[in-house]
């Protein structure tokens, strides 16, 4: 993989452009965004942002790859993505850090992203498996029916920022394994590593076209969703994006698939083991910082254990390693951007106004703590509420940041209903030993992702990921068989031969005889 060219963007600074047709194309609208190590807070390079010309150019070369490559054999698209997953665990590492450096996230925690995505490439070699239709021979005299799913065309992913590796690949190797042409709109806080996909692309045999990087911000978005020959559209993102999305692509006629928002809570009954249970909650509320849409926001402490699990998290969240991610210890590193910092910290401070104790504050973590250099970095430390209610614009709303509320209940029935009563339908978490207790909630819970003792339920790569209600926004989940169907469309063929077709027209509608 090459770095970045550092040339337009000035000494030291990677420019981050565009990837159509096999190379890199560099930005033409005159707009960039600045791009940042959130760790010491310094620019890093700047990334182009598409105009509709340019998105028109990708499409374009999308176009002219689709019908080469969706004629090609399932047996041969899945050879080039075990090329592909080959060089992904060579460079597994140096994604890892790329995603570090520009997101934020610890490095241990970056590395498992990749991991999580290479998953899906795995299960995307299967492709010649997974597109098997249905035969029946003789479903009336003389006539056999058989399905098969063909390839939709262009299709596009917008990604956000906190998960620039894996999410990307809920999409680009189901698509192209199943013959479609991919684009890929990223974020532009953490651009560099679809960029470092396209090459490995390119090494693993993937035909120039097939798979784009489109750099942009809404205009790219926008482009894509209104350009008649992108027949597809998948996103992952906050609420009111994804129904905006939703709607708009349907209207254009698009097949959608948009992920949502979350606010997701985490059930600890009196009988869980409350060590397992405080350590679940840290790491599910404070990994990646809370950037993630799986993150447990809310605790549901159920029963008389409330005061003991509490002492329990204030001490653990106090005590968090909130360092730069390439320390190899960091259990936390920075905030992505500026902008959420400051988003973060309202939220905070709202909290405080509306009522809810304020037990840990993680606005007074110091940058400096964090290591050398990081003074002027987006710092935040672990910050935890109790007595949280269901009123509270911190209980409502996705913070998405290091914020853990903890709510009291005074049984199963009652968190049950507080979590089945909220907008958000992504993840759910109970901790308990009772077996009656987790298959009664598992059944119950109006949830589309459920964890029995397990923090953060994100399904395998042959399951598939997605929400209920406000947290998905089409009729697919992400990966798994579920996103086979979602980038193909199934066509149903009868036939017979003439010598099993009777003498003269026939005018009723035809019956198995």
């Amino acid at each position: 993989m090459n770095a970045p060219d550092k040339t337009p963007a000035g000494a030291g600074i990677a420019s981050i452009e565009h990837w159509i047709a096999g190379r890199l194309v560099p930005g033409r609208s005159g707009r960039r965004a600045e791009v940042f190590n959130p760790a010491v807070g310094r620019v890093t390079g700047q990334v182009a942002l598409a105009n509709a010309g340019e998105v028109a150019q990708a499409v374009a070369a999308a176009q002219a790859a689709f019908p080469a490559w969706a004629d090609t054999p399932p047996i041969r698209r899945a050879r080039v993505m075990f090329k592909f997953l080959e060089l992904l665990n060579r460079h597994r590492d140096e994604l890892a850090r790329a995603i570090t450096a520009e997101h934020g996230k610890v490095f241990t925690d970056a590395q498992g992203e990749v991991t999580r995505g290479i998953d899906i490439v795995e299960f995307a070699c299967g492709i010649p498996q997974l597109l098997k239709g249905d035969y029946t021979d003789q479903v009336s005299t003389g006539i056999d029916n058989w399905t098969m799913r063909q390839p939709l065309g262009v299709v596009a992913g917008v990604t956000p920022f906190n998960f620039p590796v894996m999410v990307p690949m809920w999409m680009y190797p189901v698509a192209l394994a199943a013959g479609n042409s991919f684009i890929l709109k990223p974020s532009p806080l953490d651009p560099t590593p679809s960029i470092m996909m396209a090459e490995l692309l390119k090494e693993a045999g993937l035909p120039d076209g097939v798979f784009n990087v489109v750099q942009g911000d809404k205009d790219a978005v926008d482009a894509l969703l209104e350009h008649p020959d992108v027949k597809a559209i998948s996103f992952v993102g906050s609420t009111p994006i994804a129904q905006k999305i939703y709607e708009t692509g349907a209207k254009h006629g698009k097949r959608v698939q948009a992920l949502g928002g979350a606010k997701n809570h985490m059930v600890v009954m009196p009988d869980a083991d409350m060590d397992q249970a405080v350590d679940a909650l840290i790491g599910s509320a404070f990994g990646s910082a809370g950037e993630r849409c799986m993150a447990i926001s809310v605790g549901i402490l159920v029963g008389n254990a409330a005061d003991q699990i509490m002492a329990k998290l204030k001490d653990r969240t106090e005590s968090l390693k909130v360092k730069n991610g390439v320390e190899l210890d960091a259990e936390m590193g920075p905030i992505v951007s500026k902008v959420a910092h400051e988003r973060i910290t309202g939220y905070i401070g709202q909290g405080q106004t509306e009522g809810a104790k304020l037990v840990v504050d993680g606005r007074k973590f110091q940058g400096a703590k964090a290591g050398a250099g990081c003074d002027n970095g987006f710092w935040m430390g672990g910050t935890l509420f109790d007595n949280v209610t269901p009123d509270m614009k911190i209980y409502k709303e996705e913070i998405f940041g290091p914020v853990l509320g903890c709510v009291r209940a005074k049984d199963l029935k009652e968190a049950v209903d507080l979590i089945n009563a909220h907008e958000f339908g992504n993840g759910v978490s109970l901790f308990t030993r009772d077996g009656n207790t987790a298959r009664e909630f598992s059944r119950r819970v109006q949830v589309g992702m459920v964890g029995i003792n397990v923090p953060i339920p994100v399904p395998m790569a042959w399951h598939g990921f997605g929400g209920w209600k406000k947290s998905l926004f089409g009729d697919m989940h992400a990966y798994g068989e579920e996103g086979v169907r979602f980038y193909t469309k199934q066509k149903s063929i009868m036939q017979r031969w003439p010598e099993s077709i009777g003498k003269g027209a026939e005018f009723v509608m035809p019956t198995a005889k």
